[in-house]
């Protein structure tokens, strides 16, 4: 539903983007390929939706019904989010209520708060890193965001601060020094990026397809570090 609700309502923006069209980043359709997509997400979405609700009460189906109008009002007008800077960032929040959904189907213990807020903040920076890479075919196709209104620079600087903040929070708040090790790795190789490498100069596909490599690689190994340590279940205060 994610996916393909944003490949459905973003076509024009993904047929001006070189970095799309592959397994890695993801479809490159025409608008005829992509007709049958929101009926194909109904078919798919609603048997489950159903399944759930049953499995887990009123309170689950309010939950996926939530999740669905997140996805909904973040693509369509009138309201469309991903065209409103900056709350097409802090409408990524949406992703941490996949972690909420899981807890209640499994009937677990909530979640820290401040494991939420370093979730939060992880789909904030995410979600700017890809801004980062599409300003130019985002200019194009005349979709505003929050990377195209303040330049690739204040951009990278934001993402910066978000890095810096969710270092600080996994060591100071978890303990945690592989995480933030890695965050305060990344962090310096941003400054480097931004003030010496690449500075305001966008990247070339070649490019972004290894960074994209890169940050899978890291977060199929950052997954298994946190199942393994369970570091995220246990603040310090």
């Amino acid at each position: 539903m994610v996916y393909g609700l944003n490949d459905f309502t973003d076509g024009k923006a993904d047929s001006l983007n070189p970095r799309k069209g592959n397994y890695l980043f993801g479809a490159r359709f025409s608008k005829k390929q992509l007709a049958n997509v929101p009926r194909h997400i109904f078919l798919v979405t609603v048997p489950f939706l159903g399944f759930f609700a049953y499995v887990g009460g009123g309170e689950l189906f309010i939950l996926l019904l939530f999740m669905i109008v997140i996805n909904i009002v973040y693509n369509y007008k009138p309201f469309r989010i991903k065209e409103r800077p900056p709350f097409e960032i802090f409408i990524q929040i949406g992703y941490v209520f996949t972690a909420l959904f899981s807890i209640l189907l499994n009937d677990l213990g909530m979640l820290p708060w401040q494991t939420l807020l370093y979730l939060t903040l992880f789909a904030f920076q995410a979600h700017i890193a890809g801004e980062i890479m599409d300003i130019e075919p985002d200019i194009l196709a005349k979709k505003k965001t929050t990377a195209t209104l303040i330049g690739r620079k204040r951009a990278k600087f934001l993402m910066l601060f978000l890095l810096l903040f969710e270092a600080y929070i996994l060591k100071f708040w978890f303990d945690d020094w592989v995480l933030s090790g890695f965050l305060a790795a990344f962090s310096f190789w941003l400054l480097l990026d931004s003030f010496i490498f690449f500075k305001d100069k966008p990247y070339t596909v070649k490019q972004m397809k290894i960074f994209g490599i890169a940050i899978n690689i890291s977060a199929i190994l950052s997954m298994i570090w946190v199942l393994y340590s369970g570091n995220l279940l246990h603040p310090n205060f």
